[in-house]
C-alpha cells in the first residue's frame, strides 16, 4: 500500500522563464551629443587661442584679472602688436591698446569726406585736362593751317582750368578793325579748336578783351564793352559750329580792357583777344553759385558775324580801334 501512496504522489515542475534586459530609450544619444557640442567647443577654443596675437592674449588675461583697470578710459588694454590687421588705438606702434583720451581726435566728419571726395575730383580733373592740352598742342603742330598761328595761341594750366588765349597782332587781326567779324584764318582756328572740345566733360567760359584805346564814339552808347562781348560771342558760334556742345558753356562775357596780357602797354596788340577757359569742376562751382551777369547777345545774333553792330558808329581814319 505504501508503494502505491508513493506512485499517486503528484510531481511538480517549476520552470523558470528568464527575462530581457530592461529597456534604456534614448538616454544615451543626449549625453553623446553633450559629449561632441563639448569636445567641438574645446577644439575650437584651442583654434581661436592658437590664432591670436600675443598682445590680445594680454589683454584677455588682464581683463579677466582686472577688468576696470582695462575697460576705464587711459587704461591700459588689449595691444595688436604682432596681429595682421591694425587698429585698436591712437597710437598703433604700442604693443598694448589704448582706451580714447578725452582729447583724441574725432571721427571723420562729413567735411573731412567732402573734402576727400573733392580731392579725387580735382585730381581726375587735372589728368584730364593735362591730356586735352597735350591734344591741342599736338593738333597745332600736325595742322599746317594752325602750326602757322601757333604764336597767337597760347595755353597754361591755372586754378581755375586750361586756358587758352588767342591773342591779336598788329600784322595779323583776329577780327576786322572796331568790329565783331571774324577773319577767315581765326575761323580756321576756332574751328579746330571746337572740334579738339568736342565730348569734353567739364564746362567752358569765354571772355573777349580789347586794348586800353577807347572806342570812338563810346559816349553814345557803343564802346569796348560791347566790343568785347560781340566778340566772345562771334567766337561762340563758331566753336559750336565746329561741334563744341552749346549746353557746355557756362559763360560769355566782354571784359574790354578789365584784364590786360601786357600791362606795361595797354595799348599793345596782344591785350585784343580772347579767352577760353575749360574750367575744373571746382571752378564750375564757384561761378555757378555768384551767379555772375552775363551780357546777352545782340539781336541780331541770326545776322552773319561779319556785319558790324547796328548801333556801331563811324569812325575817323585817326581813331581806328581793332
Amino acid at each position: 500500500m505504501a508503494t502505491d501512496g508513493k506512485k499517486l504522489q503528484p510531481i511538480i515542475i517549476k520552470r523558470i522563464k528568464k527575462g530581457g534586459h530592461a529597456v534604456h530609450g534614448g538616454a544615451w544619444k543626449i549625453a553623446y551629443a553633450d559629449f561632441v557640442t563639448a569636445m567641438m567647443a574645446f577644439f575650437l577654443l584651442m583654434w581661436l587661442l592658437g590664432s591670436t596675437a600675443q598682445g590680445d592674449l594680454k589683454g584677455l588675461s588682464d581683463y579677466f584679472s582686472a577688468p576696470l583697470k582695462v575697460a576705464l578710459p587711459g587704461g591700459s588694454g588689449a595691444g595688436n602688436s604682432s596681429s595682421v590687421l591694425t587698429g585698436g588705438g591712437v597710437d598703433l606702434t604700442r604693443s598694448s591698446g589704448q582706451g580714447r583720451p578725452s582729447g583724441a581726435a574725432p571721427a571723420p566728419t562729413k567735411k573731412m569726406i567732402a573734402d576727400a571726395a573733392k580731392a579725387e575730383v580735382a585730381k581726375a580733373d587735372s589728368k584730364r585736362l593735362a591730356a586735352l592740352q597735350a591734344k591741342i598742342e599736338n593738333l597745332i603742330a600736325d595742322t599746317p593751317k594752325l602750326n602757322e598761328y601757333r604764336n597767337q595761341i597760347r595755353m597754361e594750366v591755372t586754378p581755375d582750368g586750361l586756358l587758352i588765349q588767342i591773342v591779336d597782332d598788329q600784322n595779323r587781326p583776329m577780327f576786322a578793325s572796331g568790329s565783331a567779324a571774324v577773319k577767315s584764318y581765326m575761323r580756321d582756328i576756332l574751328r579746330e579748336i571746337g572740334f579738339a572740345l568736342n565730348g569734353i566733360e567739364n564746362r567752358v567760359s569765354l571772355a573777349g578783351h580789347t586794348d586800353a584805346t577807347p572806342y570812338s564814339g563810346g559816349d553814345r552808347g557803343y564802346s569796348n564793352w560791347e566790343l568785347s562781348a560781340d566778340r566772345a560771342n562771334a567766337t561762340r558760334r563758331e566753336l559750336v559750329a565746329a561741334g563744341m556742345p552749346d549746353d557746355k558753356l557756362a559763360r560769355v562775357a566782354g571784359l574790354a580792357a578789365t584784364s590786360l596780357l601786357d600791362e606795361a602797354d595797354p595799348k599793345s596788340p596782344a591785350n585784343r583777344r580772347i579767352s577760353i577757359t575749360i574750367m575744373t569742376k571746382e571752378a564750375e562751382e564757384r561761378l555757378l553759385s555768384t551767379r555772375p551777369v552775363v551780357l546777352a547777345e545782340p539781336a541780331e545774333a541770326g545776322a552773319a558775324p561779319e556785319t558790324a553792330p547796328p548801333t556801331q558808329p563811324a569812325q575817323p581814319a585817326s581813331a581806328v580801334k581793332h
